[in-house]
């Protein structure tokens, strides 16, 4: 049989693109020639940022470890910050702070010179992981890791807002401007943000107008959206659409779903649902499709109104557009049927989510569970907390707390043995409940003795 060519250096990076499955990836950059005689074989650095950045998606890190220490051999090439800057990144999205920081530190041992670029990398992914001492310990020494510039500062902004720590956020700004570093529509969007959620809706507007006059910054849909939604949060429904009014003045800022969604949203809680219908009619002419979450907030507001029917006729539109309804939008509906006490439509519901492609949440559980236990029925109850309990949900312990009450008041003590050892093995029972099981069952039958009641409970 005639022997399979060589795959040569210059060929692996376009193999190794066109492999999806990571580990048949590595073992191809492993091994790329296994029928040929053990001849070293010159990895290119296209090859391994392709397998380092597969195995970093793939969240193989272990693997991917092993090729940077591999790579930190080669004396061919030295490897370029931006491959660094990835693995920091993907390290913060898998919340690895630890690691993203080992990665940052040993970027000089690889012959790379670090920027300002891998700072903010590694400060980003602290903000991801919420590692803030960290980041505040690395600013307080900034200019010490590289020259920072307005992105970085853009981090640190963020943090302090995230911690609620707006008068370091106001310093920050300060400093930026006093390096000479300009504030961008970033920075102004993360200021506004942060006073918005503070109900400083008054400095968030004038910050506004400063960064036009002042800084010529032209406001975008991020400094936008906070603002009408603070507004709309304070009743200011009018002052809001005129907002949305402003933004649609500029072709280049547009106004997305999130917008609409919230007018929707407030509409609803103020009473105006009629005009829910024209802010739809607006959307579509705009060019702006409702999407997922557009659609939930008019379900939700349906349900407040007690309009099933209607949120039942939102689902179906979904479909028919092509909008795939996800797991709050029947949260919504089972929410609504079960505070209004229809506790078989709720179930219904629920019970019909997979076949509808969306299997129930931790939430949809719970809803269910305490609308049964408002409702005495128990039994179901009882079956639902261990169906639960079985897919490693967690209930909520008031809940829990409340339904064994009820069960001692009951006097069911088979019942309550059920719910015991379901409790006992989904490891959600605490004292609190045996010193209420034990007192009822006491006052109840005061010739029973401690093994009788564990017989009696069937506790395994």
């Amino acid at each position: 049989m005639e022997n399979l060519k060589n795959i040569s250096p210059f060929r692996l990076p376009s193999l190794l693109r066109l492999q999806k499955n990571p580990n048949l990836a590595l073992q191809l950059f492993q091994n790329p020639n296994p029928n040929s005689s053990p001849k070293p074989f010159r990895y290119s650095f296209l090859s391994y940022n392709l397998i380092i950045s597969k195995l970093a998606r793939a969240k193989m890190f272990d693997e991917m470890e092993q090729i940077l220490l591999q790579m930190k051999h080669e004396t061919r090439f030295s490897p370029k910050e931006s491959l660094f800057c990835n693995i920091i990144s993907v390290y913060g999205r898998s919340r690895s702070p630890d690691r993203a920081l080992a990665t940052f530190d040993r970027i000089p041992t690889f012959n790379c010179y670090r920027t300002v670029r891998s700072l903010n990398s590694l400060l980003n992914a602290l903000l991801k992981c919420r590692n803030l001492e960290k980041i505040r310990e690395i600013r307080s020494d900034l200019d010490r890791y590289a020259s920072p510039d307005a992105c970085t500062y853009n981090i640190l902004i963020n943090a302090c807002c995230f911690s609620n720590s707006l008068d370091d956020a106001w310093n920050l700004f300060d400093e930026m401007r006093r390096k000479g570093i300009r504030p961008n529509v970033v920075t102004f969007g993360t200021l506004i943000s942060a006073l918005c959620r503070n109900s400083m809706l008054d400095e968030a507007f004038r910050l506004k107008k400063k960064m036009m006059r002042v800084f010529h910054v032209k406001p975008n849909v991020f400094v936008y959206t906070p603002l009408i939604k603070g507004l709309c949060e304070m009743g200011e429904l009018d002052s809001a659409f005129k907002l949305k009014d402003e933004m649609l003045l500029d072709e280049k800022v547009g106004v997305d779903a999130a917008v609409y969604s919230t007018l929707i949203i407030a509409l609803f809680r103020n009473g105006r649902k009629g005009e829910v219908v024209s802010i739809l009619e607006e959307m579509k002419g705009n060019g702006c499709k409702p999407d997922t979450v557009t659609y939930n907030a008019i379900i939700a507001g349906f349900c407040n109104e007690k309009d099933f029917v209607s949120a039942f006729g939102v689902l179906d539109e979904m479909l028919e557009k092509g909008c795939k309804p996800d797991v709050f939008s029947y949260n919504s509906i089972i929410a609504g049927f079960c505070k209004e006490g229809r506790l078989r439509e709720a179930i219904d519901l629920f019970e019909d989510m997979p076949r509808r492609e969306c299997p129930p949440d931790v939430v949809s559980y719970r809803m269910i569970f305490d609308g049964l236990c408002d409702g005495m029925e128990f039994k179901e109850a009882a079956l639902i907390l261990d169906e639960m309990l079985f897919k490693g949900y967690a209930p909520r312990l008031l809940s829990v707390d409340r339904f064994v009450e009820g069960l001692c008041c009951e006097g069911d003590l088979e019942l309550l043995g059920m719910v015991i050892n379901s409790l006992l093995k989904g490891n959600a029972i605490h004292v609190d409940i045996w010193k209420m099981v034990v007192n009822s069952i006491c006052v109840k039958s005061t010739k029973l003795n401690a093994f009788e009641l564990v017989d009696r409970l069937r506790i395994q």
